[in-house]
C-alpha cells in the first residue's frame, strides 16, 4: 500500500480567512465578523499591529477547563449568520466551547470526497461519524451520495438539519441519527449494512447520549475495526481526522493501514493546515489519514 505525507490546505474559501496568529492566539474572519481565539500552537509573534487585533468583534476567554470559557464581545454580533463554501450554505454562531460550527481546514476533505463520489456511476453509501453540524454530510450528499450522519449531540444534529435546508439540499438522501458512534456501528454490523465510504472526525474526549465515554486513544482502534466490518467490497475512501491530541499523523495512518490491509488502495496522511494572510505562515489544525481506492 503506497503511503504519502502531505500538508493539506483548504484553498477555496471566500467567507473564511486566518488573518494572523501568534502569542498563543489566532485572528480569524468568519463571514463579516472577526474573532480572536486561543491557539496554543501559535508559538511565534503576531505579525499584525495590535490595532488590527483590537478590531475583533469578540475574543474568547478560556477558563481552566478543557474547552470551557466565555466570549468577550467588543462589537455587536448577530446570534447566527450564514456562510458559504462553494454551493454549501450553513449557519455559524459563537458557542460556549470556543467553536463556531465550522472547522474551515476540513474543507479539503469535502472537496476530496465530492470528487470521488462524482466519479461513480451509482450513488455510494457514506457514513459520517461524529458528524457535528453536517458540512461533510452535505458535501457528500450534494455530490450524489446517500449519507448516514451520526452525532451524539441532539443540538448539533438539529443544526445540521438547518444547514441542509439552508443549502437547498432538503431533497437529498441524508439520515440524521442522534446516537453514540460506537453503539451505532455495532448495530450496523449486526444488521449487515455496508458503506462505500466512512468519515470519522472524533473528539479527544466525549460522552454519548446515555453517558457513554469516548477517549480517542482507547476508543478509536476498536471503532476502526468495527468500521472495517461495515465496509463494502469495493470502498471508495476512509477519512480520519484527529484534533487536540499528541498523536502524529504517522500513528493515525498506521491505524488506518491496519484497518484497510485487505483492500487495494493508497494512504495519504499529514496535517490539515491554514495559511495566514498576514505573514504567509502555516498553522497546523489537525492530523489526518485517508485511504482511497486505486
Amino acid at each position: 500500500m503506497n503511503h504519502s505525507f502531505n500538508l493539506l490546505e483548504a484553498t477555496h474559501w471566500k467567507d473564511y480567512e486566518l488573518l494572523d496568529s501568534g502569542d498563543g492566539q489566532k485572528l480569524e474572519r468568519f463571514g463579516k465578523y472577526i474573532f480572536s481565539r486561543p491557539e496554543s500552537q501559535a508559538m511565534w509573534s503576531k505579525a499584525l499591529n495590535p490595532s488590527e487585533w483590537q478590531n475583533a468583534h469578540a475574543l474568547f476567554q478560556p477558563s481552566g477547563e478543557e474547552s470551557g470559557g466565555h466570549w468577550d464581545f467588543k462589537k455587536k454580533v448577530e446570534e447566527k449568520w450564514s456562510m458559504n463554501y462553494g454551493d454549501l450554505k450553513f449557519w455559524v454562531m459563537t458557542t460556549p466551547g470556543r467553536h463556531l460550527g465550522v472547522f474551515p481546514e476540513v474543507a479539503s476533505h469535502w472537496d476530496f470526497m465530492a470528487d470521488s463520489i462524482r466519479q461513480q456511476t451509482t450513488s455510494p453509501n457514506i457514513l459520517n461519524l461524529f458528524g457535528y453540524t453536517g458540512l461533510a454530510s452535505l458535501a457528500a450528499a450534494s455530490a450524489g451520495a446517500s449519507v448516514t450522519h451520526v452525532d451524539a449531540s441532539k443540538k448539533s444534529v438539529a443544526w445540521a438539519r438547518e444547514n441542509q435546508e439552508l443549502s437547498g439540499l432538503s431533497d437529498k438522501p441524508i439520515r440524521w441519527i442522534v446516537e453514540d458512534a460506537v453503539k451505532y456501528v455495532q448495530r450496523e454490523i449486526k444488521r449487515g449494512v455496508k458503506y462505500d465510504g466512512i468519515i470519522l472526525d472524533p473528539p479527544k474526549f466525549g460522552r454519548g447520549p446515555k453517558g457513554e465515554v469516548w477517549e480517542v486513544y482507547k476508543s478509536l482502534p476498536s471503532l476502526l475495526e468495527m468500521c472495517r466490518q461495515c465496509l463494502s467490497d469495493n470502498p471508495l475512501f476512509v477519512i480520519v481526522t484527529v484534533y487536540a491530541v499528541r498523536a502524529s499523523a504517522i500513528h493515525v495512518a498506521q491505524a488506518v493501514d491496519e484497518m484497510m490491509k485487505k483492500y487495494k488502495g493508497d494512504i495519504e496522511s499529514g496535517e490539515l493546515v491554514t495559511r495566514e494572510k498576514s505573514a504567509n505562515r502555516l498553522l497546523s489544525q489537525a492530523v489526518y489519514a485517508r485511504w482511497s481506492s486505486k
